[in-house]
């Protein structure tokens, strides 16, 4: 939540406006600085890996290593009264479970694992079967070109 301040001196062009969601006399939630830059990312990009947190959080807070983003990950996990962040399914083709924020509410995780994609034998299949047919069609069609060329 942002609050308009008032300008200090008469002649600035700008609006200025400070951060009144956490850290503040205004709030009881209190992060700290590695909490607070995957509670934004979060926020503003979906649910992410702890790789792709540490990554994009580099303007926000330096993390050593993806352990330290998990550590503040497993910070907003275990908050009381309210966990403000949940550890979400993980996905097939990934090397890590997301994360996802709570602050708009409970996350439906059966939803989220019935609705992530998974790589099934069949599809796999029938495109190696359209391969195969696509292959066998040029190989008679370059016959036939070899044979008008002779």
């Amino acid at each position: 939540m942002l609050t308009r301040q008032e300008n200090l001196r008469s002649n600035s062009r700008v609006d200025k406006y400070s951060h009144r969601l956490c850290n503040t006399r205004y709030s009881t939630l209190q992060l700290d600085e590695g909490e607070v830059a995957v509670m934004g990312l979060l926020l503003l990009r979906g649910p992410q890996t702890p790789g792709e947190l540490r990554t994009r959080s580099a303007r926000l807070h330096n993390f050593d290593d993806n352990a330290a983003v998990v550590q503040s990950l497993t910070g907003l996990i275990e908050r009381t009264p309210d966990p403000l962040v949940v550890k979400l399914p993980r996905r097939a083709g990934r090397k890590d479970a997301e994360y996802m924020h709570l602050l708009c509410g409970p996350v439906d995780l059966e939803a989220y694992a019935a609705q992530a994609p998974t790589p099934s034998s069949s599809a796999g299949g029938a495109s190696r079967a359209a391969l195969e047919e696509r292959v066998a069609r040029l190989e008679e069609e370059v016959a036939r070109l070899k044979s008008l060329i002779e």
